[in-house]
């Protein structure tokens, strides 16, 4: 069999150096909470895909789906021949997000797109240009979607211009906003969006319920619930980017649910798939039904054998009840992050299974990105696949994949105390 070496030579004379990866062991197969690469060695996953694998890796529903769909057809585009399982899908977004208003749904193939027509809608239904994202926010690489990232490093960098018309606002980062609340940090935000840009002027106010990328960062209670009520009173779309927090992550359907919110529009992806690429927009139906017939759309965007993958990762997590799994690693994984005591974590933060550390040099809240890599490569070198975010390069994320065992998460645990020790 080739070795991981032999394929890393291969990769680097023929795959561009823009791709990166956490690591250099490459995939043989995959189950539940572990991965095992070519040479054998077998990683327990903290990363789940970035979130992607939250029913585990080759789940046997989505398999036995994928392999049926396969034999029947695998391509029509929905746009000219459609079929059964792409209404299925919208049917399923519309019972299980938020919100008891009538609601319509697209797909589409990934998160950045379901972003970028989200934008679209709201700013067709609205007649107005300016979106409003916020500090730390993540949503992409594509061209709309990279003005509406705020991180330079790797996403923006010299990749610019940028799309135009994309305002930035500052979000609730409760470590870092010196104890202010999450009311008193939406004031502070609304005070910059009107200065700067006009209530009249918004068309969507695009916000990540937690953020991804930009460190795991919950705003503090209040804080959502107060800018849905601006975006609201303005006429503005809500919109909330649930790509990385949807379907059960956080221990709800999607983390909107946590703070009661009805967002107007959900961008969804990631987690919906089982693997495959899919993502959605759903919401009122008098914003999704604005846009005129052929208006949103895509040769790819809600392929059968995505669709068959995605009603079957549904299925799983409505049978395994994996809304409540993440709920259970977050009781066990908090804790066991808290003790000992580490004088360089500032703070243990997330919900459900979307978990994070922020590293810090002790005495103070200055980011400790140094050490952050040096964990997270110790942790590498011990077995264990995880992840870095922030901002400033300084979180640890975890996201394991909803169905690893008990036993895995426990040694995955170990293995980074150990890396936190060294």
């Amino acid at each position: 069999m080739t070795s991981s070496e032999d394929l890393h030579k291969r990769r680097l004379a023929a795959v561009a150096k823009g791709v990166g990866s956490v690591v250099n062991a490459y995939v043989d197969h995959a189950r539940h909470g572990t991965i095992t690469d070519v040479d054998g060695r077998e990683w327990i996953d903290f990363a789940s895909g970035i979130a992607v694998t939250t029913v585990g890796n080759a789940a046997p529903r989505v398999v036995e789906a994928v392999r049926a769909q396969v034999e029947r057809f695998t391509h029509t585009c929905f746009m000219v021949a459609p079929y059964e399982s792409y209404v299925a899908v919208c049917e399923q977004l519309i019972a299980l997000t938020p919100g008891s208003f009538e609601k319509r749904a697209a797909l589409f193939n990934s998160g950045a797109e379901a972003v970028e027509n989200a934008v679209k809608i709201a700013r067709h239904a609205t007649g107005r240009p300016a979106v409003v994202v916020f500090d730390h926010a993540y949503h992409g690489r594509t061209n709309l979607t990279m003005a509406l990232t705020a991180k330079n490093m790797p996403y923006k960098h010299r990749f610019g211009p940028f799309a135009p018309e994309v305002y930035r606002a500052p979000m609730s980062y409760p470590l870092r906003d010196g104890g202010r609340s999450g009311a008193e940090a939406a004031r502070q935000a609304v005070d910059v969006i009107e200065k700067q840009v006009g209530g009249p002027n918004v068309a969507a106010v695009l916000i990540e319920p937690i953020q991804g990328e930009g460190g795991f960062v919950v705003p503090a209670p209040g804080f959502l619930p107060a800018i849905a009520a601006w975006a609201k009173a303005n006429g503005a779309v809500f919109i909330a980017d649930e790509i990385q927090t949807g379907f059960a992550r956080t221990g709800q359907w999607f983390a909107s649910e946590h703070e009661g919110l009805e967002p107007d529009l959900i961008t969804t992806a990631k987690g919906m798939g089982g693997g495959l690429p899919i993502a959605g927009v759903v919401g009122r139906a008098e914003l999704m039904d604005a846009v005129h017939a052929g208006g949103l759309g895509g040769t790819y965007g809600g392929n059968p054998i995505a669709c068959a993958a995605s009603l079957a990762a549904i299925e799983t997590m409505r049978e395994l009840d994996l809304a409540a799994a993440a709920r259970r690693i977050e009781s066990i994984l908090k804790p066991a992050l808290a003790e000992p005591a580490d004088p360089g974590i500032a703070e243990i933060r997330g919900r459900g299974a979307m978990i994070a550390i922020e590293l810090v040099l002790p005495g103070g809240i200055e980011p400790d990105a140094t050490r952050t890599a040096r964990v997270s490569r110790a942790c590498h070198d011990a077995g264990l696949l995880t992840l870095t975010c922030g901002t400033y390069g300084n979180v640890l994320r975890f996201l394991p994949p909803l169905v690893i065992s008990d036993a895995d998460l426990g040694r995955g645990i170990e293995i980074l105390h150990a890396a936190l020790r060294s």
